[in-house]
């Protein structure tokens, strides 16, 4: 009974520290470039979320058309479990992923293609969404965070490591005090940096990444309201 009711109040922890609603509003820049701007909502409604992101690009990319992403699921006392995620890039196919956490499988399938892949699904493993946001209940611990996530196409498991605790980051959003957290692939193609907002329950305040073509992204935060 002790047992139990310590997971009750963990989990009821868990779901007072975070918000119940969120809504960021990004720029983005290509090598400095404006590029596009991404509005994300995030939504707790007792144990179940419901992530949305949205991206519209600027200028000559607008006519890529608009990047939907979602993901849903619920909220336990490790924080986010996906339970669908789905993505859409302009009129293209859409890509989603399956949960399935009692028989332990992650079913990915693009609409364009006839089979679908299975793949073990281990504890802690996040979409391409709701990772950043898995930040506002398990902040890192330590200096480094190996996260599991699926883009819908496929899963891998990306290792972060600590660069920089409490770094001030400027932004049109304000300056927020930070951790900023490096992944490094073997290969560099696919390497990532991540501030998260210390004092803002850990959401992403800038991004800092490379697209397939070598290009550098940055994405920082330009609007924030959490309830």
């Amino acid at each position: 009974m002790r047992f139990l009711y310590g997971l009750l109040m963990l989990f009821s922890t868990a779901c007072l520290a975070a918000p119940q609603q969120v809504k960021l509003v990004y720029e983005v820049t290509r090598n400095g470039q404006p590029f596009a701007t991404v509005t994300e909502t995030f939504q707790q409604q007792d144990s179940h979320y419901q992530i949305e992101s949205l991206t519209e690009g600027k200028g000559v990319y607008a006519l890529f058309g608009k990047r939907r992403l979602s993901s849903e699921g619920e909220v336990t006392a490790q924080g986010l479990r996906p339970l669908h995620f789905a993505l859409q890039q302009g009129d293209k196919k859409p890509v989603d992923a399956d949960f399935d956490w009692a028989a332990g499988t992650l079913t990915m399938q693009s609409t364009a293609k006839a089979k679908s892949q299975t793949a073990q699904l281990e504890e802690g493993t996040q979409d391409l969404l709701s990772y950043a946001y898995q930040f506002m209940f398990r902040p890192p611990q330590g200096d480094e965070i190996t996260v599991p996530v699926t883009t819908g196409k496929k899963l891998r498991a990306y290792q972060y490591r600590v660069v920089e605790k409490e770094v001030s980051a400027d932004t049109p959003a304000g300056a927020f005090k930070t951790l900023h957290l490096a992944n490094h692939s073997p290969t560099g193609d696919e390497s990532k940096e991540l501030w998260l907002g210390v004092d803002k329950n850990y959401v992403v305040v800038r991004r800092s990444m490379k697209d397939e073509n070598g290009a550098q992204i940055e994405q920082t935060l330009s609007s924030l309201h959490v309830k």
